[in-house]
């Protein structure tokens, strides 16, 4: 029988990082629950910039997006969470579907395009990342990339792309795919990359096995070269990235969300938070930041030598729309998981 990844019940508790047990307010002063699926690397350096600047400490409970997800949904109006952060979007949608998140305050939903936002003001994006086809030089010439992701699933393309579908990276990059091509293309698709690609543990390990020449190309997203890129160059100095353009959905830009959990015992701190990650502030600590992901206040640049924002072409896509279940049950049947 099919494994429910999403809504069966989770018969163990989760394996979290776990600093505290919970929220509120005592001898040491107000602090909030962060359900936290982003990079537990960025969150150790935004919460503690977040406390300097309010004096409300963070407590972080450290997951990937679907364990939290469907914590959230178990725990229901038990949950001890203020905050949910995600890494991928979908994982907002699932929660949000549960009518567990508050309404975000309109002066922190004014902080980011609304593209970015939940049609419902009840989460945000705070910061994305863009999809992208990393290729080794040495192996695919500039004149041979696809013009469009949905390429890759012709023949020609066997035996040369990789990617990592287990992760919510590409899970997400999945959902864009439906959202914009529908299920039948979609469908087509995912049968042409089983048949024609490698599939590696880890957007970092893509990474790797095209910069050594194993594979030609892979799907992930920007941030994972550039960051090699600024640490040493040892995983990527062979390679470089593909931007693709004209809305294609190989354009996708993933949106890390962040919303209050209509439970919270702490509205206003929990508010508070959000509003910290779209400030200028938090924005600007987050371009400063190991990350290299886009900050989505457009006050804020990243900078560092990533490609900006504003050169990006992605198409517009509905982010509370994008159905996370429907593609794990997509990519099972397409023998993926």
């Amino acid at each position: 029988m099919r494994r429910n990844i999403f809504l069966g019940a989770i018969a163990a508790p989760l394996i979290l990082t776990l600093l505290s047990a919970c929220g509120g307010s005592g001898d040491d002063g107000p602090s909030i629950t962060v359900y936290n699926a982003q990079h537990e690397e960025l969150l150790a350096e935004l919460a503690p910039a977040f406390t300097k600047e309010t004096g409300i400490k963070v407590k972080l409970r450290n997951g990937s997006d679907f364990e939290l997800a469907n914590q959230l949904v178990q725990e229901g109006d038990a949950s001890p969470a203020d905050v949910f952060l995600t890494e991928n979007s979908p994982a907002m949608s699932l929660v949000e579907s549960k009518d567990l998140f508050a309404k975000l305050d309109a002066s922190t939903l004014e902080l980011v395009p609304a593209q970015y936002q939940a049609k419902s003001g009840r989460w945000m994006g705070f910061t994305a990342r863009s999809t992208v086809l990393v290729y080794n030089k040495a192996k695919v010439a500039q004149s041979e990339l696809p013009t469009s992701l949905l390429d890759l699933a012709e023949p020609k393309w066997k035996g040369k792309v990789s990617f990592s579908p287990t992760g919510a990276d590409f899970q997400a990059i999945v959902s864009a795919v439906l959202e914009l091509e529908g299920k039948a293309a979609t469908e087509q698709w995912l049968a042409g990359l089983k048949a024609n690609g490698t599939v590696y543990q880890g957007n970092n390990v893509v990474l790797k096995e095209v910069n050594a020449g194993t594979i030609d190309t892979g799907v992930i997203y920007h941030y994972y070269w550039y960051r090699d890129q600024q640490e040493s160059g040892a995983n990527s100095d062979a390679s470089a990235l593909h931007f693709f353009g004209d809305k294609d959905p190989g354009a996708f830009l993933s949106v890390s969300g962040a919303g209050v959990l209509k439970a919270s015992k702490h509205q206003s701190d929990a508010q508070k938070f959000v509003n910290f990650l779209a400030s200028v502030d938090g924005q600007q600590a987050l371009a400063d930041s190991y990350a290299l992901e886009y900050p989505l206040n457009p006050d804020v640049e990243l900078g560092r030598g990533v490609r900006p924002l504003a050169e990006l072409d992605p198409p517009v896509v509905d982010v509370s729309s994008l159905n996370g279940p429907e593609v794990i049950s997509m990519l099972q049947d397409a023998g993926f998981l």
